[in-house]
């Protein structure tokens, strides 16, 4: 079901366009999932519960992979490999894997660096400033669980009835 006039004036309001859109729901859950299992994972490890590990960036799996890997695969089955959309939603999920993977792994590394030099600031002049985020990117395995878990997510969510069952049209 597309946004329209035609789906408001008919009693659906945005809201519940939005939230029976099957692309969009796939990919949050993707996300949502990946999220989830670090809280979980932390738990586990840590025996404690720390908001920030369910709305921080970093650890595993990647929820920025397994977001797009589920968007990916969500429009790969509603519209089409063939498609135009579908060729955007694989390039956009390089450039985002690409950037979890590289980038912001690179700048958690360089916020390592200058923490120890802050540290040795400090001990040698007394000079306190605060610590910079060092987990901001993730690992190469990190990267693979999460689009591993994005492609779980998009393929269950077509294989659950959501009153018709889309076949993937090549």
């Amino acid at each position: 079901m597309t946004f329209n006039m035609d789906n408001v004036a008919s009693g659906h309001s945005p809201a519940w366009l939005v939230l029976h859109n099957r692309v969009f729901v796939t990919t949050f859950m993707g996300w949502f999932i990946a999220q989830s299992v670090k809280v979980i994972y932390g738990v586990i490890s840590e025996k404690r519960f720390n908001f920030k590990w369910f709305v921080g960036t970093g650890g595993m799996p990647s929820s920025h992979a397994s977001g797009v890997a589920a968007l990916a695969t969500s429009i790969g089955i509603q519209e089409g490999v063939g498609t135009a959309i579908f060729g955007m939603a694989c390039m956009f999920a390089v450039v985002v894997i690409s950037d979890a993977q590289g980038v912001r792994r690179a700048t958690g590394r360089q916020a390592g660096i200058l923490n120890k030099m802050l540290e040795d600031m400090y001990w040698k002049k007394h000079i306190q400033e605060d610590r910079l985020k060092e987990l901001v990117g993730h690992t190469p395995i990190e990267v693979i669980i999460g689009i591993i878990v994005g492609l779980l997510v998009g393929f269950a969510s077509y294989s659950l009835s959501w009153g018709t069952q889309p076949t993937i049209p090549f």
